[in-house]
């Protein structure tokens, strides 16, 4: 698909990951086209899936998580994983699901209110069944995070 993308799509991400509440106006403008041709890209790259969709940035300290911890996790066997992963899916506090290399299978990223929501949540994801083991850590501080990745420096996205 990164293939598929034209200069002018890879301004557009560029322009919507800075500001997602770019108008039409200020695309078109930075595109050099009209508002409604800004526009028909963007519905272009959202029907090819390039564009998943919109969302307020939040900061979870201030809606009350602010705790984050990573647990990675290993199951005892592969004819859990379904169902691991449906449990999974179901827990708001679960905010990405990674299946990694290595020594264990997932990794979560874990966005809680306070020590004892974690407790919580990490004795429920102990119970659930072929979990065999679950080990923890707290962050302390988060030095960078971003919601968007890296997009190539060149007009042709190389």
């Amino acid at each position: 698909m990164r293939d598929q993308l034209t200069a002018a799509d890879w301004k557009v991400l560029r322009v919507l990951t800075a500001d997602g509440r770019a108008t039409w106006a200020e695309l078109g403008a930075a595109l050099g086209v009209t508002p409604p041709a800004a526009a028909e890209r963007v519905r272009r790259l959202e029907e090819r899936g390039v564009i998943c969709g919109y969302t307020a940035v939040l900061d979870a300290g201030a809606v009350g998580c602010r705790l984050t911890a990573f647990a990675s996790v290993t199951l005892d066997r592969q004819k859990f994983r379904g169902a691991f992963l449906k449990w999974v899916h179901k827990q708001a506090e679960i905010a990405e699901c990674h299946h990694v290399t290595g020594e264990d299978e997932f990794l979560l990223k874990l966005r809680c209110r306070d020590t004892s929501d974690l407790a919580r949540l990490l004795q429920q994801l102990k119970d659930q069944d072929g979990v065999s083991r679950a080990r923890t850590m707290v962050v302390l501080a988060t030095e960078k995070e971003s919601t968007h990745p890296p997009l190539p420096k060149s007009a042709e996205g190389k």
